[in-house]
């Protein structure tokens, strides 16, 4: 489908974080930050993360004047804010935009007056613990503080398929032609090893979702470098074809693909990761995933977290003696 990849690849990482937990208890990303989603309002850019804090997910933003140096604004969907099926946390992964184009600056778009956020949560205390379902949150904030949820998830693992009955991950949707996609990965098995891999589901009002039968759209490899993941999707359009960034992970390391579509349901992967983890010693010396794709001033910016073994001196420490930050790699090289 496409023979020249390079206008998409991001060779020059810039090796540091632009965001880690913050090492202070009591604070909902004190111990990793993850899943950055980037986009720009207000004349700022803004980063939605997930955070972590030893119990579950929450939810908050930073900003930016230059997409490389970046503040925490705050937290924006908080633990127990109401008791029900996502009191655990909630983790917010992606806000519909007013365009899908990758070449453009993205903006918030509104239906009926509001922003419209996706975001899962599991259903007990603990790192990932449980099967997650997926929520969708609004706001009629222009700062993006206040959020509303829906009382019930609106789409759920109790009735997948068997490739996504163990529970659901990341969300990507977007609108195209009057028609709501949702793209998203799933695991096969909610504890244990599992398998994951990437679907679609369909909507003409954000809140009935159905499958696509041809699910998973994504699927993963045996004996390469995405033998056990095919995970995070984030969906943009560039002319006549669909781009599909996502996460590869063979059981040690987990590193960045892209596919291509012209329909959004078939996709071809390009065969090798277009980032991949690092050298030993390097910031993503274990994990270089979870991508957010922005274009700016003719360059490239593609976010994802970044994995290696803590080390003292690290502002925070994960589970599984981990530090685990949000970084940045550009197709030019930037002043940071």
């Amino acid at each position: 489908m496409i023979n020249d990849i390079g206008k998409y690849l991001t060779t020059y990482k810039l090796g540091k974080p632009v965001l880690a937990g913050t090492g202070k208890p009591g604070t909902f990303d004190s111990m990793a930050v993850d899943c950055p989603f980037v986009f720009f309002h207000q004349n700022r850019f803004y980063m939605l993360y997930v955070g972590f804090d030893g119990i579950g997910y929450q939810t908050g933003l930073a900003v930016s004047d230059d997409l490389l140096h970046w503040q925490r604004k705050g937290i924006i969907l908080k633990r127990q804010e109401h008791v029900g099926w996502d009191r655990v946390g909630a983790a917010g992964t992606w806000i519909l935009k007013n365009t899908n184009n990758l070449f453009e600056l993205p903006t918030l778009r509104k239906v009926d007056g509001k922003y419209w956020m996706v975001y899962h949560s599991y259903p007990e205390a603990g790192y990932e613990n449980g099967a997650a379902q997926m929520g969708l949150a609004w706001t009629d904030d222009e700062n993006l503080m206040e959020w509303q949820r829906l009382p019930e998830p609106i789409f759920s693992w109790k009735d997948g398929d068997d490739w996504d009955r163990g529970g659901l991950y990341k969300a990507c949707f977007i609108e195209h032609e009057g028609i709501y996609y949702m793209f998203y990965n799933a695991k096969n098995d909610t504890y244990g090893p599992w398998v994951e891999q990437t679907g679609i589901a369909i909507s003409k009002d954000m809140i009935h979702w159905e499958r696509y039968k041809g699910n998973p759209v994504l699927r993963v490899r045996e004996g390469t470098w995405e033998s056990k993941f095919c995970s995070d999707p984030c969906v943009y359009r560039d002319g006549d074809l669909w781009v599909m960034f996502y996460f590869g992970f063979d059981g040690k390391h987990a590193q960045d693909g892209i596919a291509f579509s012209k329909d959004l349901f078939h996709w071809e992967k390009n065969p090798e990761p277009i980032l991949r983890y690092g050298k030993p010693g390097e910031l993503d010396e274990i994990h270089a995933h979870k991508p957010s794709v922005i274009y700016h001033d003719g360059v490239l910016y593609h976010f994802y977290c970044a994995c290696r073994k803590y080390r003292e001196g690290d502002p925070a420490e994960n589970l599984g003696d981990e530090f685990r930050c949000i970084t940045v790699a550009t197709s030019e090289k930037v002043s940071y």
